[in-house]
């Protein structure tokens, strides 16, 4: 109840909440409203927004309706930033963990192995891999993670740095807990909290990165998702500009969403903030 109150506080961060519930809302309801295969061919390609009672969002280039294909790729985006959110906070917590608890030659090693994934922009290093093994959305999901995970990695080694002399963990040691235990069980719960809001940084940037690789074309063409809605409204980008537009303001909304939320965790897990 405290958190809750505490995480209400910030109205940034309820409005965030409001915005990443209506995006859900679209996931959820998808199914339902429209039942059929949101790339099949509706109408007439083309048809502007509330031009015709049956796509309130109009069509696109060859046909398909728009409003379909929102309320699909919010399952598309949600699952994609949620999977490849997890895949990078696993990889990084569990370098960072072992690279700030160990020091010495370990760190050294995994931190320069950190530093290598850095050295390339995270959307250049995407297209190499996506380049190598294939353009599926399963590949791309577990691509985007793997180059997402660099900063939670060196967020997990400074809160290691931080905790691992800390009078729990020497009590630990002194009861003759092995290293697993008090990495995995008494210092990562304590590190956590701020490997959490970052998550948020990663799902919002891992929503983008589809998106933009979508718009060259490179995601994968059978899965409905807005970066393909995006890109496929390039060629007619002067005059029906609300093919791209409308998906690509899902995407402000929903990357919108979960920063603020992100904000919001921060904001109630600090505790400096809290007792204020």
């Amino acid at each position: 109840m405290q958190f809750l109150q505490a995480y209400l506080r910030n109205p940034a961060a309820a409005f965030g909440l409001v915005l990443l519930a209506a995006v859900l809302a679209l996931a959820a309801t998808a199914g339902l409203l429209f039942p059929d295969n949101p790339l099949g061919l509706a109408g007439r390609p083309l048809q502007w927004p509330f031009s015709n009672p049956r796509f309130w969002l109009g069509t696109d280039h060859t046909g398909r309706d728009i409003a379909a294909q929102i309320f699909h790729g919010a399952r598309v985006s949600l699952v994609i930033g949620f999977v490849a959110t997890v895949i990078a906070i696993l990889i990084g917590v569990l370098i960072g963990a072992l690279a700030g608890y160990y020091g010495g030659v370990i760190d050294d090693l995994l931190m320069r192995v950190t530093e290598a994934f850095q050295i390339l922009p995270n959307f250049l290093l995407l297209l190499v891999l996506v380049a190598v093994f294939g353009s599926n959305m399963e590949t791309i999901v577990v691509a985007i993670g793997v180059v997402s995970w660099p900063p939670a990695a060196r967020l997990t080694r400074a809160e290691f740095l931080t905790l691992r002399n800390r009078e729990f963990v020497q009590a630990g040691r002194t009861l003759g807990l092995g290293d697993a235990r008090l990495i995995f069980g008494e210092i990562l719960p304590n590190a956590l909290p701020p490997v959490i809001v970052y998550a948020s940084v990663i799902m919002a940037v891992a929503i983008l990165l589809e998106s933009a690789l979508a718009f060259l074309n490179l995601s994968d063409p059978n899965v409905p998702s807005w970066g393909n809605l995006i890109g496929g409204g390039r060629a007619v980008l002067r005059d029906q500009w609300y093919v791209s537009a409308i998906p690509g303001f899902a995407i402000l909304l929903t990357v919108l969403a979960v920063s603020l939320v992100g904000q919001g965790l921060n904001d109630a897990l600090n505790p400096k903030l809290k007792n204020r």
